[in-house]
């Protein structure tokens, strides 16, 4: 059952938690590059572009708890390429902002608010924490998530694409520090702005589909083969979840010992041991694509290997909503000749 703090919360409330601190202090990490045939998409050696990039791609990396990426591009259908850079799972969101909003109004009057919330829940003040939820300004309910990267593992390569209109728009990740400090708070945000101009740019062709919704949970065609997958994600509707958040879905590979509902529990990041480093063992996280309105359709490109994975929802009781779904991954028969 939802308390009166979230049924005040309008759909896409998930993006006040997202907006968490812009203090720039920056913590060492040390690089993690792989060369593993078994990367969702594989680093080089080649520097990204995050000063100035082509039309409709847009390469963002972190380097330790950062997002380096253009201030500003054209408006349409736009890949983007997140290069995790880092030793920590992380991800990014797209929430674009009410106008005249930005950065600076988020880190004075929303950041505080989920800061002392979570500070809150962790020292076992649930009900004080949930309480200070209900002090957000009226334009924070205007925020809208319009989707992003999945969680990708250190050392790896998120590739999603969604169409972004004109406006302005905050990358974050919100994955907690092992204290319970946000992602954001550490660094990992950032604001892009989206301008008039048109890219020109048509959404990729996609492999296999996967449709979403609050009834039908996910739902796709389990014959998915090993190679390179562009996966059109489709979200049927999209309703606020108890921890505020929309439905979405996040790609992880499964080691033979990896417990599901150890990973569900994860997920939550309303608990103080959700979505908080470091991730547990089994669990290799390869991308997604972020909540987004009912409607609306993002996609997301993976290399899938041999092996056992599962999609799954970041909401609580992922299983009960039929958002957690295991499947399994065979090589390609080559034809006798």
């Amino acid at each position: 059952m939802k308390t009166p703090v979230i049924n005040s919360m309008k759909l896409f409330s998930k993006t006040a938690f997202h907006l968490l601190v812009i203090f720039l202090f920056i913590i060492g990490c040390k690089d993690k590059k792989s060369s593993s045939s078994e990367d969702p998409i594989v680093l080089t050696e080649e520097k990204p572009k995050t000063e100035k990039s082509e039309p409709g791609v847009v390469e963002v990396v972190t380097n330790a708890m950062d997002f380096q990426l253009v201030k500003s591009i054209p408006s349409g259908w736009t890949t983007f390429k997140y290069r995790n850079q880092s030793s920590d799972t992380h991800f990014f969101i797209l929430e674009k902002y009410p106008e005249g909003k930005n950065i600076t109004n988020a880190s004075k009057d929303i950041i505080p608010v989920f800061q002392r919330a979570m500070d809150s829940i962790t020292a076992g003040k649930t009900e004080a924490g949930m309480a200070i939820f209900q002090n957000f300004p009226e334009w924070f309910h205007e925020v809208v998530i319009v989707g992003g990267t999945g969680m990708i593992a250190p050392g790896k390569i998120a590739q999603s694409t969604v169409n972004l209109e004109p406006g302005t728009y905050l990358v974050e990740c919100y994955v907690k520090m092992n204290s319970g400090m946000f992602h954001s708070s550490m660094g990992m945000l950032a604001e892009l702005t989206v301008t008039s101009e048109k890219n020109g740019k048509e959404p990729p062709v996609p492999t296999s589909e996967i449709n979403i919704s609050s009834t039908k949970g996910i739902e796709f065609k389990n014959e998915l083969q090993t190679g390179r997958q562009t996966f059109k994600v489709n979200f049927l509707d999209q309703i606020a979840y108890p921890n505020f958040v929309g439905h979405d879905v996040h790609l992880v590979k499964l080691t033979p010992e990896a417990d599901l509902k150890t990973l569900e529990k994860w997920m939550n990041w309303l608990d103080p041991k959700g979505l908080i480093s470091p991730l547990p063992t089994g669990f290799e996280f390869m991308g997604g694509i972020q909540d987004m309105p009912g409607g609306n359709s993002g996609y997301f490109t993976v290399n899938l290997t041999e092996g056992r994975y599962a999609f799954i929802s970041e909401i609580p009781d992922a299983s009960k909503h039929k958002m957690l779904k295991e499947f399994k991954i065979q090589k390609k028969e080559i034809a006798a000749r």
